[in-house]
């Protein structure tokens, strides 16, 4: 499934709109899934990480009382740590600090998703790009644009995340369990 998944994204001339097109339509799948540990398989072993990127910008997106149109950024990302609310489908028998979890578990894997799509290596940087186009890309050299909702300060994100923080200490109290702390470390 996952190399059919990643062969449908790039076979079209815009690996962007396919990623949107089947994400669309295998989104309300995920929301149904019943078990973190069966949605997290998909979305781990994810091969299209535009795929998985727009999959997760979805979930966040249902998960916030009021959705925003930015387009994905990092900006977008900090917009999720701040208006995003666990998924009332997720809240199985499952603790509430394991549902907490599981959202910064996806926060993680988005901002990772993102970095490989936009930011990071140097083979992945035009993932956007058709598979032919890619090649020239790389061939020149040609570093991605960053957008300006890229360039955001260590300001922005310790604010955001001071403001996560306490949205959750008002829901689990104090001390959080060290997989909380271990995730939040790392998204930070």
């Amino acid at each position: 499934l996952q190399r059919m998944l990643s062969m449908a994204v790039e076979v079209d001339r815009s690996p962007t709109c396919s990623s949107r097109k089947i994400a669309d339509d295998i989104f309300l799948f995920i929301l149904h899934i019943p078990q973190r540990s069966q949605r997290e398989a998909l979305l781990n072993t994810m091969e299209s990480q535009l795929l998985r990127c727009r999959l997760l910008e979805l979930l966040f997106q249902h998960s916030c009382d009021v959705p925003t149109a930015s387009s994905m950024s990092l900006d977008k990302i900090l917009y999720f740590l701040s208006h995003s609310s666990v998924l009332p489908q997720f809240q199985d028998a499952t603790a509430t600090w394991q549902r907490w979890d599981e959202m910064l578990q996806y926060l993680s894997l988005l901002l990772l998703s993102y970095q490989s799509v936009k930011l990071a290596f140097p083979l992945a940087e035009h993932l956007r790009a058709s598979v032919s186009d890619r090649m020239d890309l790389i061939a020149q050299k040609a570093k991605p644009r960053l957008q300006d909702s890229d360039d955001i300060s260590q300001l922005d994100i310790q604010l955001k995340m001071n403001n996560f923080i306490n949205r959750m200490q008002k829901t689990l109290g104090q001390p959080f369990p060290p997989q909380i702390q271990e995730k939040l470390f790392m998204l930070q």
